[in-house]
């Protein structure tokens, strides 16, 4: 993108502030009234069409105003916005939010602060379980091709799943199905006994191939289930948004987005990578349902480690330079109080 000289800078923060401020497409007469510069209409609009030309405003249908695209809340993000920290009085108030209690009610307790200092969707990824080894497998036989299976882990959790298949076993092989698993595989994670099985599964008779990778497939989706979680709060706050609630197919591809957790949690998890507050304005998430919102996130610690990260889900019309602070020193009293529990 082209450097924008310090004019255009100006109108470009005072078109997006007032957009954020009002919600309404800001024309050339407001932008020259609120901007403190001395400009005719016409030069206005003139830095206008630029702006436009660049893919940092647009025109919504036949207004006279424009708004800003993600491409121009990215640049006004990394280049013009100024954000205040907390007062300290604020902090302290918020910190008797975060006495050390069970962790579960901490992340619990970060996820409705978040939401309720934003008014947006507050959301945080708890820390990650270890990997579960297995201990042992069973098949149960609950029709033709219905069958119920049970995984011990070495830490005594039990998971059941019900796997269908093409054709029914018997339950002499499924019982030699769980010899066979439970001799070569017992103490092993999913993706270990995934590399290995693919290595053995060529040697086994072929009609026992379908069982196994039946059984490996549900086990590592029980592993994954078990390794993240994530506590939401106010997701009804963004039918209060106009730019959200006016699209009602968007909405549901959103709310299903937050039920099905995957995508999320490995956008959160990005975060873990990062080096404090990240911000996602519109398709950068990589997730289609988001495309009208911004995530920013940031991670949280246990004794200096970084075991998860937190964040706010809201439309692209958001006041970055208030919600920004918040998710950071949400990040660091939740780091705080886990850590003085630890």
């Amino acid at each position: 993108m082209n450097a924008l000289d310090a004019r255009s800078q100006i109108l470009l923060k005072t078109l997006i502030e007032r957009y954020i401020a009002d919600g309404l497409p800001v024309g050339s007469r407001a932008l020259s009234r609120f901007s403190g510069l001395d400009l005719s209409a016409a030069t206005v609009r003139n830095v206008m069409s630029d702006l436009e030309e660049m893919g940092l405003i647009a025109s919504p249908h036949t207004s006279a105003g424009r708004i800003p695209t993600a491409r121009g809340y990215r640049f006004f993000v990394d280049s013009l916005l100024t954000v205040q920290p907390l007062e300290n009085a604020r902090v302290r108030a918020l910190e008797g939010q975060f006495l050390p209690d069970q962790p579960q009610r901490l992340i619990n307790s970060a996820s409705h602060l978040l939401s309720e200092l934003t008014q947006f969707a507050g959301i945080v990824v708890a820390p990650r379980k270890e990997a579960i080894r297995i201990r042992q497998f069973e098949f149960v036989s609950l029709a033709e091709t219905r069958i119920l299976l049970i995984i011990v882990t070495t830490a005594g959790d039990v998971q059941n799943r019900i796997l269908v298949t093409r054709r029914g076993y018997s339950g002499a092989e499924l019982s030699a199905a769980a010899s066979y698993l439970n001799e070569h595989f017992a103490g092993l994670g999913f993706d270990e006994i995934r590399r290995r099985l693919g290595e053995e599964l060529r040697q086994l008779r072929s009609d026992m191939t379908e069982l196994m990778t039946a059984t490996v497939d549900a086990g590592t989706e029980a592993a994954e289930e078990n390794a993240s979680s994530y506590v939401i709060s106010g997701e009804t706050n963004l039918l209060d948004f106009e730019d959200l609630s006016s699209n009602m197919s968007r909405l549901r591809e959103l709310f299903k987005l937050f039920e099905q957790r995957t995508g999320l949690i490995q956008l959160l998890d990005l975060s873990n990578r990062a080096d404090g507050v990240q911000i996602f304005i519109g398709d950068e998430s990589g997730l289609a349902p988001l495309d009208g919102c911004s995530v920013i996130t940031a991670p949280y610690e246990v004794d200096g480690r970084i075991v998860g990260s937190l964040g706010v889900i809201g439309p692209t019309r958001m006041a970055y330079d208030r919600v920004i602070p918040i998710v950071d020193i949400t990040a660091r009293l939740l780091s705080n109080a886990l850590s003085s529990n630890h």
